[in-house]
């Protein structure tokens, strides 16, 4: 507590007491004070008026002078501006009053008390708002360098603040954003699992418990998005809500790995479902097909017959297509892998394709990137899945268009893309197209993209859908190039 005397200090203080009180003043201003109060007090010197003996006073390594009267103390310290009366002696204090000179200020000991606490609290609130400030900065750097998006908002759902992922997806301003509702950021435009997206907001302010909901939107590029989105309370003293915080998290990762899971096992059950019916439908159908044509070349059948026989054949030939389709599909293509020169098979698939384009006033551009890698995989398996491809863009430019077939490659695969300006995907049924038999065209058992979708998992190739209603839909093939490592050496 002891310090020098320097001119920085703005009370230069001499206290005036007996011991006891002394002692006791001491210790309040030694529990009180702080390094910040004690560049601006100083108690230079004391006084023990009546003392024969006088202590020796120290503290934090310092000797304090002592004086036995006042008098002595203010003549030794022309710089003391304070003096402090610690014994609350009315006599004494009124005696100070008439000799200190007016550059002296006179402290009696309340006045003392609450000065020494109105400063040092005064010099806390000053600490404790340091400690907010790096707390909220703390804090706010947290938050800002979280991946989910995350806002702050009143209890109608106005944005307060945003944090810095919130504030790069949205592409504005943080201005422009604040004062919004946040329906408008995370719910305006996409669906929920079952129909509209809900709002979870009102049902935290009404529960005053955490909810979530799922929605999903097509970004800039054509791509789905899904999106969970939180809101969490945040009470009041009173326990109502009046604050929300509302949590957006990207799932669309962990959806497309959900799908894959549920397509498998619609492809295990079909694959169960199709051994039935090859059992069980096959064989009578074998037989109707049998006697039908048998009946056919019986001599004397009048037309009218022959026209009903001709049309149980006719679909007994379409039923058993469609078996045919759905055993193919089921089990695994044994077809052989080899190294594929992928712009020779688009090419040649193309120089086929020309014609149906041309009949239907189709405009084809096919773009070949000479640097693309050969793929691992079975050339007629991709030849399938590109006139696959073709034909759906085919249907879709009923009236026209343009069709693009392009060849590129990326970090990891060798790509094979078709696009086409047609009449594009709508939005509901964008998680179907690669269900097995979901159709959209009334006719084929609807087993096209399915298909494609299988091959390229069969080969560790990926499938990626792009798709603007209105605009036109690109689908992208990715192929797993041929690696430049030496082939094991067969043993025999």
């Amino acid at each position: 507590m002891a310090a020098q005397f320097n001119d920085d200090m703005r009370y230069v203080i001499g206290v005036i007491g007996d011991i006891p009180a002394l002692l006791a003043f001491w210790q309040m201003f030694k529990d009180q004070s702080n390094d910040q109060v004690l560049k601006e007090i100083g108690v230079v010197a004391a006084a023990l008026p009546g003392e024969t003996v006088l202590p020796e006073t120290h503290d934090s390594g310092q000797l304090i002078p002592t004086y036995a009267g006042y008098r002595s103390m203010l003549e030794n310290h022309p710089e003391i501006n304070m003096v402090i009366e610690a014994t609350g002696r009315t006599a004494l204090v009124h005696e100070l009053r008439n000799y200190l000179p007016a550059s002296v200020t006179l402290v009696e000991r309340n006045a003392a008390n609450f000065f020494i606490n109105l400063l040092t609290s005064d010099k806390i609130w000053v600490a404790c708002k340091v400690d907010l400030l790096h707390t909220q900065n703390m804090l706010k750097t947290i938050i800002d360098q979280m991946d989910q998006e995350i806002l702050f908002l009143n209890g109608q759902g106005t944005i307060l603040d945003l944090n810095k992922t919130a504030l790069d997806h949205a592409g504005r301003s943080k201005k422009a954003l604040v004062g919004m509702s946040y329906r408008e950021i995370f719910l305006d435009s996409g669906k929920a699992e079952n129909g509209y997206a809900s709002d979870p907001l009102a049902e935290t302010v009404e529960t005053h418990a955490p909810a979530e909901t799922v929605t999903n939107m097509v970004d800039e590029h054509g791509r789905m998005q899904y999106y969970r989105v939180y809101t969490f309370p945040v009470f009041d003293e009173d326990e109502s809500v009046n604050h929300v915080v509302a949590l957006r998290r990207n799932i669309t990762q962990r959806t497309s790995i959900e799908q894959r899971l549920q397509q498998a096992e619609k492809l295990a059950s079909i694959g169960e479902l199709s051994t039935y019916m090859a059992h069980e439908i096959r064989n009578p159908l074998f037989t109707i097909s049998g006697f039908a044509n048998s009946l056919m070349r019986v001599e004397g059948l009048d037309e009218k017959a022959r026209e009903k026989l001709s049309i149980i054949l006719d679909e007994s030939r379409r039923l058993d297509v469609i078996l045919k389709s759905l055993m193919n599909f089921t089990r695994p293509t044994e077809a052989e892998v080899a190294e594929v020169d992928l712009n020779a098979l688009v090419k040649a698939t193309m120089d086929v394709m020309s014609l149906p384009c041309t009949n239907q006033g189709v405009e084809c551009t096919v773009d070949l990137d000479e640097s693309v890698a050969l793929v691992h995989a079975n050339p007629d398996l991709i030849k399938q899945c590109l006139i696959n491809l073709v034909k759906n863009s085919l249907e879709a430019m009923e009236e026209g268009g343009n069709l693009f077939v392009t060849t590129g490659m990326n970090r990891d695969f060798a790509l094979l893309s078709v696009e086409d300006t047609g009449v594009g995907i709508p939005l509901e049924i964008r998680d179907k197209v690669f269900s097995p038999f979901f159709s959209t065209k009334g006719k084929g058992s609807g087993l096209g993209l399915a298909q494609t979708h299988k091959i390229l998992d069969e080969i560790g190739g990926d499938i990626e859908l792009v798709s603007r209603e209105g605009i036109g839909t690109k689908i992208t093939l990715y192929l797993p190039p041929i690696l430049a490592v030496a082939e094991p050496e067969e043993t025999e």
